[in-house]
């Protein structure tokens, strides 16, 4: 398996990106040392919920790693352009080169990227066709690693037994007043944003677009496609399905859950359409 490596230089993504990496590395070093170890050697919780805890953690880091990381689809200096595909290029006005239709520049990188969404401070990247799949899964796993943060915090102080191995009233004033506290913030605050982000990435992907010659209907609609005037607001003629699978690279849904793999263009078959 190839994994190449893409890195962008913008010292504000860096910033952003390190905030990020703060709040995951704050919860998965302080809810499993204040809460989720203590409780589990006094034999209140079983091990399956630390193991689980670490392994939606650990999953939350890959796909964060992967996505800012990952190639987000950056075409190449001299492209070469099929023959029969020459219809469906364009020239960016920014750089200069051609690029295939659904590509868009990004200024902050400097250069354009086929079918992209958006950029990303967060990341430090921007999300396109190559690295969509992976933005999906960083959504999808924050949410869950944020919501099981906020169940353990919310146990740990109405449902979990008091533990008899600290003195309560010196692991309040030291941990539940400061470190907890924060680490329910922190999580209702990233929970609120992903879950609103994640809704938002879905409901484009699997929203169907007119705007442009080479856009099949069924297929997905990016975020800069959504706030163009030529938008309408078609329903989709593809099962949600076949939709997935082409941005994910695959039609094992099981896969769609993996950061650690290769992502391989998935061509569909696609009916013919006619517009009166």
């Amino acid at each position: 398996m190839k994994l190449r490596l893409h890195f962008v230089v913008d010292p504000m993504g860096w910033f952003c990106l390190g905030m990020v990496l703060f709040i995951w590395l704050y919860n998965s070093l302080v809810v499993p040392k204040l809460v989720l170890f203590p409780h589990y050697e006094e034999g209140h919780i079983p091990a399956a919920l630390v193991v689980c805890y670490y392994l939606a953690s650990g999953l939350c880091f890959s796909a964060l790693f992967r996505a800012s990381t990952a190639d987000p689809g950056k075409l190449a200096q001299d492209p070469k352009i099929p023959l029969g595909e020459r219809d469906n290029w364009e020239l960016c006005n920014k750089c200069n080169m051609m690029r295939p239709k659904r590509s868009h520049h990004c200024s902050r990188c400097g250069h354009c990227v086929r079918r992209m969404d958006h950029h990303c401070p967060w990341i430090n990247n921007c999300v396109g066709e190559d690295n969509h799949w992976l933005f999906l899964q960083l959504c999808f796993y924050t949410q869950v690693l944020t919501l099981y943060t906020l169940v353990l915090d919310f146990c740990q102080y109405y449902y979990f037994l008091p533990l008899t191995s600290v003195d309560r009233m010196e692991f309040a004033f030291r941990h539940e007043l400061a470190l907890l506290r924060g680490s329910c913030f922190m999580g209702l605050l990233m929970f609120g944003g992903m879950s609103s982000l994640f809704y938002t990435q879905l409901k484009g992907i699997l929203s169907a677009d007119a705007l442009l010659p080479l856009c099949q209907l069924g297929k997905d609609t990016t975020t800069i496609e959504k706030m163009s005037p030529l938008a309408e607001d078609i329903k989709p003629q593809q099962p949600w399905q076949q939709v997935m699978a082409e941005v994910f690279g695959t039609r094992w849904k099981i896969l769609w859950f993996l950061p650690l793999r290769s992502r391989q263009p998935l061509r569909l078959k696609l009916t013919s359409h006619s517009h009166v």
